[in-house]
């Protein structure tokens, strides 16, 4: 049985320009991390599944920053979701999309941003009722392009490109009418994780939130 998410794909999209795209090998990062970008203005934290200390640093953040809004990244399977979920996840994204996620998603309450790159898969996600998308790999599938493609057959589906996106070309990508947001690495780099400098990933989630397009 379907379970209602707490929050939206579309208003994860809305919350802020960047949506974060984070890997941790340390726990005791998570939560100076979630506390750095949450100070620079950006609540939405995509925690990817690829590291085996991943769970435990959702756990971490949803209990000691509750003004943080956990994600989970990579998600590939049903077994995922419910991982998430349980590790208070609220939102999941998808490298790519297949029903068994989507409908994992829902049974957990998860709101789910699904990974497409090409036009079957949107009709595909667009058939189980999923409009917002991440498109992934982003830069390597065609970009700004291919989005801009895009808006024609699928004018009604919103995109998060992410793969490839950087702080040079986020502009361009976020002036596109059917973009809402992108997901981006830059924002919490990896040696700023190693050297705790916390004020450099405030820093770096302040001048995302910047990139706002006001057009």
């Amino acid at each position: 049985m379907s379970t209602a998410p707490s929050l939206t794909a579309l208003q994860v999209m809305q919350d802020a320009p960047v949506i974060p795209v984070i890997v941790l090998n340390d726990v005791a990062h998570a939560v100076p991390m979630a506390r750095a970008l949450v100070a620079g203005g950006i609540r939405m934290l995509e925690v990817t599944l690829r590291t085996p200390q991943a769970l435990e640093c959702m756990r971490a953040i949803t209990q000691e920053v509750p003004e943080a809004v956990v994600g989970a990244g990579t998600v590939r399977s049903a077994a995922d979701a419910q991982a998430a979920a349980l590790a208070g996840a609220r939102f999941a994204v998808s490298p790519g999309y297949t029903r068994t996620v989507g409908q994992a998603c829902r049974d957990v309450g998860l709101a789910l941003l699904p990974g497409v790159a090409t036009g079957s898969e949107i009709m595909q996600a667009q058939e189980d009722g999923f409009t917002e998308l991440k498109f992934f790999p982003a830069m390597q599938a065609g970009g700004v392009a291919m989005l801009k493609a895009w808006s024609g057959p699928f004018f009604d589906v919103r995109f998060c490109p992410t793969g490839g996106v950087t702080p040079e070309n986020a502009s361009t990508l976020l002036a596109l009418p059917n973009v809402v947001c992108v997901g981006g690495s830059w924002l919490v780099p990896p040696d700023a994780l190693a050297l705790g400098d916390w004020g450099r990933v405030t820093a770096l989630a302040q001048a995302a939130v910047g990139l706002r397009n006001t057009a």
